[in-house]
């Protein structure tokens, strides 16, 4: 598949995708920050239990990186518990709000206003960040251009004989970076359709009737791993 087919697929993709469910205007917070916490908390959980966990943590008001860089890890971990793993997600949100006060002064804007292949190599060099939680941060709370691939994407993309299985994250973003131009909105848009349809239909167990991509065509030989 060249690069043009793979844009021409991965855009007629996103246009029947957009009139099914319509935009999805993720990710939902008040603040570059809550994006932050979220994309840690949301680690192997589902976002209903994210949800609850920012509401602790804004009714004890440490959704702010000074007061959650001072408060001890041990009550932290206990406000954020329903997100699961709270223990190890505390020490997460911890040593990101360490690293923003020792290197940054505390402010996060600061952090986030580099280029975005810098600031995506320095996140990833944070206790607890992969690439995942690492481009969330990018494209949702420094609103840049790069693209997030989850299981979903993966999964979707597999079982339609466009990519392989076992396809690596950085391989899988190259898929959509490679051939698309930069465009925040189309990407944060692309990414919340792409778990839409991954909760409606395409589970583990797929529940294909009533799917948006049914008959949709296939778009050639999978890309190499």
């Amino acid at each position: 598949m060249t690069l043009s087919e793979r844009r021409g697929l991965i855009e007629r993709l996103f246009r029947r995708l957009l009139r099914a469910f319509g935009p999805q205007s993720w990710w939902p917070a008040d603040s570059p920050f809550e994006v932050v916490v979220g994309a840690i908390l949301t680690q192997n959980t589902a976002w209903k239990n994210v949800s609850t966990a920012i509401a602790r943590l804004k009714e004890a008001e440490l959704l702010d990186p000074e007061a959650m860089h001072r408060v001890e890890e041990e009550r932290l971990a206990e406000i954020i518990r329903p997100s699961g793993y709270f223990n190890q997600k505390a020490r997460r949100l911890k040593a990101f709000c360490r690293n923003l006060s020792e290197r940054w002064d505390g402010n996060l804007d600061r952090f986030l206003s580099r280029d975005m292949e810098e600031l995506r190599a320095d996140c990833l060099t944070l206790h607890g960040i992969g690439p995942e939680t690492a481009d969330s941060i990018v494209l949702y709370a420094a609103q840049k251009p790069s693209f997030v691939v989850d299981a979903y994407t993966r999964r979707i993309f597999s079982r339609h004989g466009w990519v392989p299985d076992d396809i690596r994250y950085d391989a899988l973003r190259d898929y959509f970076m490679d051939c698309l131009e930069r465009d925040v909105y189309f990407f944060q848009e692309y990414h919340a359709l792409l778990v839409r349809l991954g909760h409606r239909h395409c589970r583990r167990k797929p529940s294909c009737s009533g799917c948006p991509l049914e008959g949709f065509p296939p778009g050639g030989p999978a890309l190499a791993p």
